[in-house]
């Protein structure tokens, strides 16, 4: 059974499954295990992106992965109020696109910013960012760009929503003011709309399709960078 919450029309980074856990999914906690899918994600990403530089796939992985539980933690907070039970969610992790995830069918606790930062960042994306470096030597300020990065884009992305506009926004630039995220980067103070430059890059433009992020610290790509790839 799918879950249809109001943000899941928001797209596949928003969805997630309710009902009986599905069958060959894992506890989300296995995301960051060293005999997890994690390795294999890389490499996938790694060929997609047609790149032998294994922190450029890294990097790009981590990103997505991010992406998909701020998505999902931050819409349910700005939505219903509450968390997200991630603590309990099941996931399955295909080689590419979002990852599809199961959630138990009961409500959370209250939602606040630092609920939701020990949520999502204590729990889940500080051991994913360590489980990443294990395997590949990224520097710690760019995952919690890539951190910064995926909170502010699922909040930009629930913004599209007028009513969840305002609200998305005062999270997550509350989220980024935790000691762990406020290094990031910097978000525009309200009433400007939610925009953010991260104080590192992703690595993306290394990949023979090349190109900045819209938050990058760079407005141009260094010249001097090697684009990996076949």
């Amino acid at each position: 059974m799918t879950d249809r919450p109001p943000t899941a029309a928001l797209g596949p980074y928003f969805a997630t499954r309710t009902g009986a856990p599905p069958a060959g999914f894992r506890p989300l906690h296995e995301l960051s295990a060293p005999d997890g899918p994690l390795a294999g994600r890389i490499d996938e990403v790694a060929r997609v992106l047609r790149t032998d530089e294994a922190r450029v796939a890294a990097s790009t992985a981590h990103l997505g992965l991010a992406a998909r539980l701020w998505s999902v933690a931050l819409g349910t907070a700005v939505t219903t109020g509450r968390l997200p039970d991630l603590d309990g969610a099941r996931f399955t992790l295909p080689p590419q696109g979002p990852f599809d995830l199961w959630l138990p069918d009961r409500p959370g606790p209250e939602a606040s910013a630092a609920a939701l930062h020990a949520l999502v960042m204590d729990r889940h994306l500080h051991p994913l960012a360590d489980a990443v470096r294990a395997r590949t030597p990224l520097s710690a300020g760019l995952l919690a760009g890539n951190a910064a990065s995926a909170l502010v884009g699922a909040a930009r992305r629930l913004g599209t929503v007028p009513a969840l506009r305002a609200p998305a926004a005062a999270l997550a630039r509350a989220l980024l003011a935790f000691p762990d995220l406020s290094p990031a980067g910097e978000a525009t103070p309200p009433p400007r709309p939610l925009a953010f430059r991260r104080a590192s890059c992703c690595l993306y433009y290394r990949t023979p399709a090349g190109g900045l992020c819209g938050d990058c610290v760079f407005t141009r790509a260094p010249k001097s960078g090697r684009r990996a790839g076949g």
